[in-house]
């Protein structure tokens, strides 16, 4: 260990100390920003980035656990990551599956996709909904990954769906328009039953959303740090938590 990591870890066990975890968010999304550019800096290919920011998320999972959060969504591919060249994409798409069996192995997380699955290879489809089964039963954080996940293609979904379901009942148009609301649309979202973020980190200097839970971030915090998503650390967690913490919530009061 060198005198920088011990300066920081110094700092984090000062940091955590000074956390309540009764202001600790229940519900953190996180959009893993910064895998090629980490490793273009450090002199690696793009699959070595995703490699890397992968191997991240077991850790970050570790804090969570830790500071008593209950739900985690991870953005580890949005729909525009289609776009991508296919020897780029295609061993992203080996990393992810091999991230979601690892997560599904570790027996503490409960893994939820989140996504359109008809955009993904039957592979990556059968790996997710594996996932989700093998971990229905645990009592641990509620992981949900989002995978061919984009925030207004979920909105579009949750329309499609609500509609489909009134049309089964033999709901005209004219009297759903007069009873939907603000709670039909969210009971179809990806996330339906589940608490909205309370805070969305970003990594790698962005600061914008990209689409990322749209519907659910209406009044969520947001922490945007400068590290790309491979070498956010400890330190790097609990900051967000404590500015989290500092920020009051009004909810338009």
């Amino acid at each position: 260990m060198n005198l920088r990591d011990l300066v920081y870890g110094l700092y984090a066990r000062r940091v955590e100390g000074r956390l309540d975890h009764a202001q600790v968010p229940k519900h953190i999304g996180v959009i893993l920003d910064g895998n090629r550019r980490w490793a273009k800096a450090s002199g690696g290919t793009a699959a070595q980035g995703h490699k890397a920011g992968a191997d991240k998320i077991s850790e970050f999972l570790g804090w969570c656990h830790e500071t008593d959060v209950e739900v985690v969504t991870l953005w580890m591919l949005s729909t525009d990551n289609f776009d991508r060249p296919e020897d780029e994409l295609i061993p992203l798409l080996g990393i992810i599956e091999n991230t979601v069996r690892g997560l599904a192995a570790d027996g503490r997380w409960r893994v939820h996709h989140v996504g359109t699955l008809d955009l993904l290879p039957a592979r990556t489809q059968s790996v997710l909904k594996e996932a989700e089964q093998v971990t229905d039963g645990i009592d641990g954080i509620l992981v949900n990954v989002a995978v061919g996940y984009g925030g207004r293609q979920e909105i579009a979904d949750a329309v499609r769906s609500l509609l489909l379901e009134h049309a089964d009942k033999g709901t005209s148009f004219e009297e759903l328009a007069e009873i939907v609301d603000v709670e039909h649309i969210s009971e179809h979202l990806y996330t339906r039953g589940q608490p909205d973020p309370d805070l969305v980190i970003r990594t790698s200097g962005e600061q914008r959303l990209s689409g990322f839970m749209l519907w659910q971030s209406a009044h969520s915090e947001y922490y945007f740090c400068e590290v790309f998503w491979p070498a956010f650390r400890k330190v790097d967690f609990l900051r967000a938590l404590r500015d989290y913490a500092a920020r009051h919530r009004r909810y338009g009061a």
